[in-house]
């Protein structure tokens, strides 16, 4: 392990700096708790592991609140606008960055090591191994750079990459965090080329993980060993136990493992649900629940069985995902089955309990190393219950689609005016087509699944799930569907953007364009779009504010949030604004509100005011900044952050 340039006894707080609540530090930590915990994984040794840095980042940023009731918070000058002017934000950062740099030190049994340096107790995770999800060549490549630094330079270059911080800035902030040579860490951190961008990658996420199982063999023998014991224990209660009646802690219910007769017939395939393949044309409802039972193997007993009883209960070598908010107990009652068949290299069970979605795919010579997946697809109408993945190989998607679906084809959301490329459909299951989340590099295309049916043409996007995402385009409360010419022109320069959006139980997407602003310096007009994603749970929506500038080929986030009720049906209105340099190298603040807002206002290190729902400031990159704006009705709206 490296050594760290780091002090004994970290500084404290300044004194004279603002007072920060503990409700305030708290609220912070959970606004940008994702944030804050890449934070920590980017600071902490590459020595420990993935496993345990992910684990170690989440139990430091946990631990980051003050302890007293009222402390005063850091004084760090001239820092950006948004979360880096809040006095909780400020404080509960310095104490992750501390901690984690911390962590790094050698560790001294005298007088005792220090409990950031010591594996954490919370959060525990038994049986798995959790990792972030692999980047590309260019993020694999900066981890093994910054693994070469010492501790305080990857804290510099992550302070400068991901919080956007200035030299002086980060050197307020390690000299606070303890780091005695500030300076040295800052030439060191600037050995490695300043690929900022990739920091937002999953590369460094420790919040989006995926998941592989422990030692297995090691794992059997200490369960064997600990069913022995708990076996020994079970029957010296009984021998010390008296003869009595009465009710039992569980009532009615039955006891363990019983043969429950409701659990039985859910196991059981002859009591498996079949749709007639005609029922979906009668029928008043147009979801999952009227799929007909398609595949190859839908009379294969055997393997229906195995389904339904890995579904109930997994084997530690079973690998199951679920999306955000979505249950893996096994079903009530007999589920319905939608297919059973063999894809690619595969058998494959598609069934529903009207709440989920259930995958089971074992290889098709074997039943080791099954996966179970699930989705959560309850209040799913005729789009949202159009296809559902199959199975993914070699970067390349199947889905089965909907009955009703008469035609498919795939087309690249980034060349709208190349047309689209017909997929066959047997049996309701489609040719493969290229998935864009998992593809390394560069994002040059993204390729979509499109499906016509008696009702028109709808757009579904893969986001890494088993229930694709629907886009749409349009003002929030009655968006549109995509194919139309004007609709793919304003989501060809966002598609890339739909890659922050995976694994998240994402329903559907709708970009919305909400403004066009005039250039300063005459070169054009930008635009400015709202994409805001869905969630099948209801909660859990992320809004991305973009502004697109002419001939670029991609638009830049200007602000995000999640769980924020912009740019959805509830509250149609957003108001974000850039920095944004001329050709010349002047710098303005660019706003822009939705069309009913009356007037906005910038404050802070900056001061000006437009009536309307544009603004345009010279300004100098970098100082503080606040937007206000007001509504045609009165309301007041803030910027989003």
């Amino acid at each position: 392990m490296q050594s760290q340039d780091v002090a004994q006894r970290p500084a404290s707080p300044s004194p004279t700096g603002p007072v920060v609540d503990v409700e305030q530090a708290e609220a912070a930590l959970v606004e940008h708790y994702p944030r804050l915990v890449r934070l920590a994984y980017l600071v902490l040794p590459p020595g420990m592991g993935r496993g345990r840095r992910v684990l170690t980042a989440h139990a430091l940023t946990q631990r980051a609140l003050p302890r007293g009731s009222r402390t005063p918070a850091p004084v760090i000058p001239a820092q950006s606008a948004g979360r880096d002017g809040e006095p909780g934000y400020a404080l509960v950062r310095l104490e992750v960055l501390r901690s984690a740099l911390e962590a790094g030190l050698p560790l001294k049994l005298k007088p005792w090591p220090k409990r950031s340096q010591l594996p954490p107790l919370l959060p525990q995770v038994w049986g798995l191994k959790l990792f972030p999800r692999p980047g590309g060549a260019d993020e694999l490549a900066l981890d093994q750079r910054l693994s070469t630094l010492s501790g305080p330079a990857r804290a510099a270059y992550a302070l400068r990459g991901l919080e956007r911080l200035e030299d002086d800035a980060v050197r307020e902030v390690l000299t606070a965090a303890g780091v005695a040579d500030a300076e040295g860490a800052l030439l060191e951190a600037g050995g490695v080329p300043e690929q900022f961008g990739l920091l937002d990658s999953p590369e460094f996420d420790p919040c989006s993980l995926q998941a592989r199982p422990t030692d297995l063999m090691r794992r059997r023998q200490y369960l064997k060993a600990a069913l022995a014991a708990g076996a020994a224990l079970l029957v010296c209660g009984a021998l010390f136990g008296l003869p009595g009646g009465g009710v039992g802690p569980d009532g009615a219910a039955a006891p363990p493992y019983a043969r429950n007769p409701a659990a039985q017939a859910a196991l059981d395939p002859a009591k498996l649900t079949r749709i007639s393949p005609a029922a979906w044309r009668s029928s008043a409802r147009t979801d999952f629940s009227v799929w007909p039972a398609r595949g190859d193997l839908t009379g294969d007993t055997a393997l229906l069985r195995r389904a339904l009883a890995v579904w109930a209960r997994p084997g530690g070598a079973v690998g199951v995902t679920a999306t955000p908010g979505t249950p893996t107990g096994g079903p009530a009652g007999p589920p319905q089955l939608l297919f059973a068949g063999r894809v690619d290299a595969a058998r494959v069970v598609i069934l529903y309990d009207g709440l989920r979605i259930a995958r089971y795919a074992e290889p098709a010579d074997d039943t080791e190393g099954a996966a179970l997946d699930f989705a959560r697809v309850d209040g799913a109408g005729r789009s949202g219950a159009s296809a559902v993945v199959l199975g993914r190989t070699d970067g390349n998607v199947r889905y089965l689609t909907a009955p009703w679906v008469k035609k498919a084809a795939e087309r690249d959301l980034m060349k709208p005016g190349s047309g689209a490329m017909d997929l066959v459909l047997t049996g309701g299951v489609t040719a493969p087509l290229a998935g864009p989340v998992l593809r390394p590099g560069a994002c040059t295309s993204w390729n979509v699944l499109q499906l016509t049916d008696g009702t028109g043409t709808r757009l579904l996007t893969d986001l890494g799930e088993l229930v694709p995402a629907r886009l749409t385009t349009g003002r929030p409360g009655s968006p549109g569907e995509v194919p139309g010419a004007e609709a793919l022109r304003t989501w060809e320069p966002f598609a890339c953007s739909l890659a922050t959006m995976r694994s998240a139980g994402v329903r559907s997407v709708n970009a919305w364009a909400f403004n066009e602003q005039p250039l300063p310096d005459a070169s054009g007009s930008a635009a400015w779009v709202c994409t805001r994603a869905e969630t099948w749970r209801g909660g859990g929506a992320r809004v991305l504010a973009q502004f697109h500038t002419p001939g670029g080929a991609y638009g830049a986030v200007a602000a995000k949030a999640e769980n924020a009720p912009a740019c959805g049906a509830r509250h149609p209105h957003v108001l974000a604004g850039v920095w944004w340099k001329s050709e010349a190298g002047d710098w303005y603040l660019l706003a822009a509100g939705s069309r009913h807002t009356a007037s906005i206002r910038a404050s802070g290190g900056i001061s000006g005011s437009a009536r309307g729902s544009l603004l345009t400031v010279p300004a100098e990159r970098g100082v503080r900044a606040e937007l206000k704006g007001t509504l045609k009705d009165g309301r007041a709206i803030g910027g989003l952050r």
